[in-house]
């Protein structure tokens, strides 16, 4: 069995989901998955997971509920590697069900204080890096669609009634059925309202991620405690990891039998937010604030190369690993920079290059499948007709099969490509204010023809260069062995003696 998840439970979660069962298919065994997307999962039956021989872990954000698995010999790997080599793990998880070699980690007994997920994943040898990923990445998971649904609400409030909607009265009050107006104000507010659980949401679910169900409470108060004090995204970020931090402390001591009870319900929500609440308040809140605030003046003045340089290393970032974690920090970037109801012309600059360079892998490989079809096999051009959907939707993912194929061709292409878009969109002064939504979301873009310039540009560049590349390496064959005469030994390349090449009259 398998279990797959990323940080936006969309692409690369069912790409290693039909990757795995592809290649288990292929070598005669038997593979069910549990895909853990952003629409929520089933769980594997009981009696499905004690038939198991093994479980993969293919995951860029914790595994839920996996305790499930315990005494099952594992394989835990991040999702790409699900994706990109599925045969290599199944072969790997067999041989350790064949040595009855057990990795995951043992079911907590009834009553036990139960250690944080990221110890529990620490043990099958995750570095810190790995597992601070994971945490951040937790985090960003569940607050991109709270990112998404305010951004598009706010959008296209702003495309029905014009930016002076933001300042109209609440229409609680003054709601009129008849009135446009009204419409836009009400849309602008509910959009307005899923923003403000931006980055409470993120910091306590990057708690969630470093100490489970007792980081929500700690997790929670300080990302409204972020927000109260103007410390934004980076406040969020912060107070995330100190809640995980403080819980997994608390989680350390050794309390008596009769108190483990009430430890996750009273003790340690009381204790966390009390000390996190006190750090955000007094200790570190004003320095992240004022940070947040630097970042935010230079964003308003960047212009002329200093905007291009950005769009370029934007760009490149969103286009180096295809909704991997350094695409995930660009993004991430961008919609913490628009998370907001009234965010800074720069910030909307960046929002609309980051969506414009990630739209360009796929639609460069779908438009090199069409005019060079030769060069790709049949299920990359099958692929390629997906891929123009993909691309157009902002899904940098479907690049993914193409990449895996032929990562030295195809990923320097499309992030070649990606830096074009970027620095075209900055130079352009392209403006977004939703988050996501590719072409179907043009009419809310500043300069929507410039914008769609800038990423046809970057799709052509893209595409000419794979191309290029492709073609390279099908022109370039082995040299193969000459026919000998007779009584003489074959030779050729590489061979001994002398190479006999045939001449044609």
């Amino acid at each position: 069995m398998a279990v797959t998840s990323c940080p936006t439970g969309i692409a690369h979660t069912y790409m290693a989901a039909e990757s795995l069962e592809r290649a288990a298919q292929d070598a005669g065994i038997e593979l069910v998955v549990e895909t853990q997307g952003s629409a929520g999962f089933d769980r594997l039956a009981p009696a499905t997971i004690a038939a198991a021989d093994a479980v993969i872990f293919a995951h860029d954000v914790e595994v839920r509920d996996k305790d499930r698995f315990a005494g099952k010999p594992t394989v835990d790997v991040g999702v790409k590697a699900g994706i990109n080599r599925p045969a290599e793990l199944i072969a790997e998880v067999r041989e350790k069900a064949a040595r009855g070699e057990i990795s995951a980690p043992a079911a907590a007994s009834a009553g036990a204080d139960r250690s944080a997920p990221m110890d529990r994943a620490g043990e099958s040898g995750d570095r810190f890096g790995t597992r601070l990923r994971k945490w951040l990445m937790t985090g960003v998971s569940y607050m991109v669609p709270f990112v998404a649904a305010g951004g598009l609400l706010i959008a296209l409030a702003f495309a029905i009634g014009g930016y002076e909607i933001a300042s109209a009265k609440s229409v609680a009050d003054h709601f009129v059925w008849t009135e446009t107006d009204s419409w836009a104000a009400l849309l602008f507010q509910i959009g307005g309202a899923a923003f403000t659980f931006l980055v409470p949401v993120l910091a306590g679910y990057i708690a969630y991620g470093m100490a489970d169900r007792p980081g929500l409470v700690p997790g929670f108060v300080g990302g409204y405690i972020a927000t109260t004090i103007k410390a934004g995204f980076l406040g969020g970020l912060v107070a995330g990891l100190i809640a995980g931090a403080v819980v997994m402390g608390i989680q350390r001591f050794k309390v008596p039998a009769s108190l483990r009870g009430i430890m996750p319900v009273v003790v340690i929500p009381l204790i966390s937010s009390a000390i996190v609440g006190f750090l955000m308040f007094v200790v570190i809140g004003k320095p992240i604030a004022s940070a947040q605030k630097g970042m935010t003046d230079w964003l308003n003045g960047l212009s002329g190369t200093n905007a291009i340089i950005l769009g370029v290393i934007l760009g490149l970032m969103m286009c180096f690993d295809l909704g991997g974690p350094v695409n995930k920090v660009a993004y991430a970037f961008a919609t913490g920079g628009i998370a907001v109801s009234d965010p800074s012309t720069g910030s909307l600059k960046i929002m609309a290059a980051v969506m414009a360079a990630g739209m360009v892998p796929p639609l460069a490989m779908a438009l090199a499948t069409t005019v060079r079809g030769q060069l790709f096999t049949k299920t990359e051009r099958e692929n390629g007709k997906a891929a123009w959907v993909l691309g157009a939707s902002f899904i940098s993912e479907g690049a993914i099969p193409f990449a895996a194929a032929d990562p030295l061709r195809v990923i320097p292409s499309s992030m070649v490509g990606g830096a074009v878009t970027g620095a075209l969109s900055m130079l352009f002064d392209c403006t977004l204010r939703a988050p996501h939504g590719g072409i179907f979301v043009v009419p809310l873009i500043g300069q929507p023809f410039l914008y769609l310039l800038a990423i046809a540009a970057g799709t052509a560049v893209s595409t000419g260069l794979v191309i290029v590349l492709k073609g390279m390496r099908k022109t370039t064959r082995p040299e193969t062995a000459t026919p000998a005469a007779d009584g003489e030994p074959a030779t050729g390349a590489g061979g001994g003696g002398e190479t006999k090449v045939p001449v044609t009259v």
